[in-house]
């Protein structure tokens, strides 16, 4: 069917943080999908700040920019489905009794006042029934997803100044998951870290759903930082020492120097993770799992800093768990192919969350 007649029109991803944004639309082959455009454009510092948008003339203006300047295909939709800053965003799993779906939505929103820190009129909410992975249930399982209108609102401004029709607005966290969780359902729990420039996420996938999410301030931009100020070096510089030497050796002075500066907010790291773990381990319920199955399977390690030389190594010493690093081709590319041409494993970290809104756009067309 031609796409000007279909009522499923295409959409491509576009994931926005604080200081770049990144875009990628896929199309369908064969078996899976394949990558037809993809680019990435900086964001000035000040136009985000910590996901609320400032300027939403200065964003519109850098979203058409990126748009233009896509590698691969030129970009002929105007459908999009766009992220939303998790640091501002509200995740819950609540369970409802059973009852006829139409109403469902209404009791849930009901539900959901007791659980959102915030009133229910200032926020936009979603939800979806989370299936079992073993057994059928008495009752339904719902995650629930909120964030502030006064947030999302900007988002959807900006994106309609720069001449784009919203299909879908989602929280970064469900957009990884669906890039990184092969076929989107775990027999155990997964903790997917996604190691950005500005901050770092905690996401907590297990069965069909995310059950826990969490932001924190350490990030690979203060790896580079620390680098800096221990070396004393400028911040250009110390990121290219940062991913020319990481942890994986001691053998030269500059390699031991970067080490060194590296530990202190590696350990800052190391325990926020504890920390969460320890949280979800003592809150856990209601996931439905084998009795086997409760115990954290992996970590799974994305964003521009799981690029690290050796940190998956160091952390899985440090934590005794495996840790991995992602593949955000898992549910894209036929398993004879392990990465698109274009665009390398290394530098598809970075692109997790734009190829779960991708991957997102092409399901919904089907």
């Amino acid at each position: 069917m031609p796409e000007f007649l279909s009522l499923k029109p295409k959409a491509f991803g576009l994931d926005i943080s604080d200081l770049s944004l990144k875009v990628i639309q896929l199309e369908r082959k064969r078996e899976g999908f394949d990558l037809a455009s993809f680019g990435e454009t900086q964001i000035k510092p000040g136009i985000i700040k910590g996901g609320e948008i400032k300027d939403e003339e200065g964003l519109a203006k850098i979203i058409k920019k990126a748009i233009a300047e896509v590698k691969g295909k030129k970009l002929k939709t105007k459908y999009v489905i766009a992220s939303l800053p998790e640091e501002k965003a509200f995740l819950q799993v609540i369970q409802m009794p059973r009852m006829l779906e139409e109403d469902l939505k209404s009791a849930v929103i009901f539900e959901a006042e007791n659980y959102i820190p915030l009133p229910i009129e200032d926020v936009y909410l979603d939800s979806q029934i989370v299936l079992p992975v073993k057994n059928h249930l008495d009752h339904y399982d719902i995650l629930i997803a909120a964030l502030p209108k006064r947030t999302v609102d900007p988002y959807l401004s900006s994106l309609k100044k720069a001449g784009l029709q919203p299909l879908a607005l989602e929280i970064e966290s469900l957009a990884v998951a669906r890039a990184l969780i092969k076929n989107e359902v775990t027999v155990s729990p997964v903790l997917l870290i996604d190691l950005g420039a500005t901050r770092t996420s905690f996401i907590i996938f297990s069965g069909h759903a995310l059950r826990f999410t969490s932001s924190i301030p350490v990030s690979s931009q203060k790896f580079t930082e620390a680098i800096a100020r221990v070396m004393g070096i400028d911040l250009t510089t110390a990121e290219k020492m940062k991913f020319k030497y990481g942890l994986k050796t001691k053998a030269s002075k500059e390699g031991s120097q970067v080490f060194d500066a590296l530990i202190p907010p590696l350990t800052d790291l190391i325990e926020q993770i504890r920390k969460y773990l320890d949280y979800y381990q003592t809150h856990t319920s209601h996931e439905h799992l084998s009795p086997d199955g409760n115990k954290m399977a992996k970590i799974l390690l994305c964003g521009g800093g799981a690029n690290l030389i050796g940190l998956n190594d160091f952390l899985s010493r440090e934590l005794d768990l495996p840790v991995e690093l992602g593949n955000p081709w898992i549910n894209i590319l036929p398993e004879s192919k392990k990465e698109a041409s274009e665009l390398s494993l290394e530098k598809t970290f970075t692109f997790a969350s734009a190829l779960g809104l991708a991957l997102r756009g092409q399901k919904e067309n089907d």
